[in-house]
């Protein structure tokens, strides 16, 4: 298997992990309230992580002051992330919500790769390119119209 290959693969199980933790985001978000929806989520996911750093010792913790500034907030918007997802899905359904998202990513993603933004390696947006977003973004207006 190609290293192309195995990203693809590693993506999909990313994004399939996204449907169903929102799918859980809005059963808490129902329950018990956004805010502790949120607190739950990292709190599991923070004993997880801290758990595989203790097996490998720390791992790489210490290189943390070579990361750029801005990028340790990535935590907030992690924050923003999974409590907007938590918000949305019992309001619109878990297809609209996942689909406005989806759309959200694709059209920051171009921008930060056209440019060149926050440390991404500049991938001019060319006509394929765009037409095949077009051809996404038709499909995500199909979906939630």
């Amino acid at each position: 298997m190609t290293s192309s290959t195995a990203a693809m693969l590693i993506v999909a199980a990313g994004g399939m992990a996204v449907a169903i933790q929102a799918q859980f985001m809005g059963l808490m978000d129902r329950s018990i309230g956004n805010a502790e929806a949120v607190f739950i989520t990292y709190c599991g996911g923070g004993v997880l992580i801290a758990g595989l750093l203790l097996l490998m010792r720390g791992g790489n913790l210490g290189e943390w002051c070579s990361v750029p500034w801005y990028a340790l907030t990535s935590g907030i918007f992690g924050l923003v992330i999974v409590g907007s997802i938590g918000y949305s899905v019992p309001r619109l359904g878990l297809v609209a919500s996942m689909t406005i998202l989806v759309a959200a990513q694709l059209l920051t993603g171009a921008v930060l790769d056209h440019f060149g933004l926050l440390g991404a390696d500049p991938r001019p947006l060319d006509l394929s390119r765009i037409a095949g977003m077009g051809v996404l973004v038709g499909g995500i207006w199909l979906t939630i119209r």
